[in-house]
């Protein structure tokens, strides 16, 4: 209001088109859209989308991922992860939410968790 303008982290900043190469480390605090191949990794990205022609070698850190293409690498996703029918993930996966849809292909390991791991501290009375 009043000239103020509204940042959003999920408007689609960066598209790597079908017939697009990259090779490196992306990183964005925005939505991702990979229709054609990278050669490195995502990192703190709000949303990452694969799709069906989308290749990536490397990991993948988004809050939210969704896999219509190929991986090959690890994903961690804080929020939700998707994999669609045609997708295939070769490597470990670590999320809050997890769809696999079937048809898809995932070889790896899978750690389900809605936050980090926290430390709690307990008072335990010590016996003297």
């Amino acid at each position: 209001m009043f000239g103020k303008k509204k940042e959003t982290s999920d408007s689609l900043e960066t598209i790597v088109g079908p017939e697009t190469i990259f090779q490196g480390t992306i990183k964005s605090k925005g939505s991702i859209r990979i229709d054609g191949k990278i050669e490195g990794g995502i990192l703190e990205a709000s949303s990452v989308i694969i799709g069906a022609s989308g290749q990536i070698q490397g990991d993948v850190n988004a809050k939210n991922v969704i896999v219509g293409g190929k991986v090959t690498g690890n994903i961690t996703s804080t929020q939700n992860l998707e994999i669609q029918s045609k997708a295939q993930v070769f490597g470990d996966i670590h999320t809050a939410l997890l769809s696999i849809s079937e048809g898809a292909l995932f070889e790896g390991h899978c750690v389900m968790a809605a936050e980090q791991n926290k430390v709690i501290e307990m008072d335990i009375p010590v016996r003297r």
